[in-house]
């Protein structure tokens, strides 16, 4: 089973950091942006400390391609305005070629979202800027991950027949594949919890499970169908613990990484503070048994 979390990538250490902190969680693979996703601002390559990096993955038996690099939320290529557009494709033409040079294969993306234009216009808009991405990084090998959507205001990406038109007009299909959100196609309206085989096969026959190359495991605070995507904690929202595990122990997903993105537990003395769940809830699927209390044994263990 691969299993792992969304992990840091700051300060001098940068991705020698990012692993190490992988690895204080017992995790076998992990999600990391390449810089803060708040901005565009990246650092050179050559101050990613990448020569640690990559000799602390091989000494952990840590597969590079199983480490994968999320874009960041502020680029969208589904907007009409072209000078945007074109920033978000030069940005992320950067973005991939770094990750070339850090030898990641696999980026994560959010499709974009259509705002004042149409669904047909975004769709097209994210399919042009893909393209001419793909272009720009022939020679890198690198995979953009489409991610489910929750259909948050006029994303694009919510449903499973929307990321198979961008995947079907792409110039590249072998440099394409999607990331599956439990809690966004949760909240996007498709019923994990009581047709989980149906959403699967409904999945393989849209979009295609070849193209599925990495999960991010959520529970959700939302009722099925609300668009809102508010992550929450493994086996404490509207998916529930059982369902979480048919994703993660599904055989036919074993060999796929598979990410927590759920969110820190809040300080009971400190209003500043927050703690990441993830050593626990690598834990709790590993022993396969939901633990009612793991909010109050994270602080405790922490105060």
């Amino acid at each position: 089973m691969k299993i792992g979390s969304h992990v840091g990538n700051s300060g001098s250490l940068m991705l020698k950091g990012s692993i190490l902190e992988a690895l204080s969680y017992n995790a076998n693979c992990f999600m990391v942006y390449m810089g803060a996703p708040q901005n565009t601002f990246r650092k050179p390559a050559h101050l990613m400390n990448i020569s640690d990096f990559q000799e602390i993955a091989y000494g952990h038996n840590i597969n590079l391609d199983d480490i994968i690099v999320h874009a960041p939320y502020i680029v969208n290529l589904g907007q009409v305005d072209e000078e945007k557009h074109s920033f978000a494709v030069r940005f992320l033409t950067d973005e991939v070629k770094l990750m070339h040079q850090c030898n990641l294969k696999y980026m994560v993306l959010h499709p974009g979202a259509y705002t004042k234009a149409t669904l047909e216009q975004g769709l097209h808009q994210i399919v042009k800027g893909i393209n001419l991405i793909m272009l720009n990084t022939e020679n890198t090998g690198v995979t953009i991950l489409l991610e489910t959507m929750a259909g948050k205001g006029t994303e694009c990406g919510k449903t499973f027949e929307e990321i198979a038109y961008i995947i079907k007009n792409v110039v590249d299909p072998n440099r394409i594949g999607v990331c599956l959100d439990t809690c966004h196609i949760h909240d996007a309206g498709y019923d994990l919890v009581n047709e989980y085989e149906k959403v699967i096969e409904e999945f393989d026959q849209v979009i295609g499970l070849d193209f599925l190359k990495a999960i991010h495991v959520n529970d959700s605070k939302n009722i099925r169908g609300s668009h809102k995507d508010r992550h929450e904690n493994i086996g404490f929202g509207f998916i529930g613990f059982k369902t979480l595990m048919k994703v993660i122990y599904d055989e036919r997903f074993q060999d796929i990484p598979k990410i927590l993105e759920t969110p820190y537990i809040p300080s009971i003395k400190y209003s500043d503070e927050s703690y990441a769940p993830y050593k626990e809830e690598i834990e709790m699927i590993k022993s396969q048994k939901f633990d009612e209390d793991l909010k109050e044994k994270i602080v405790k263990n922490n105060e």
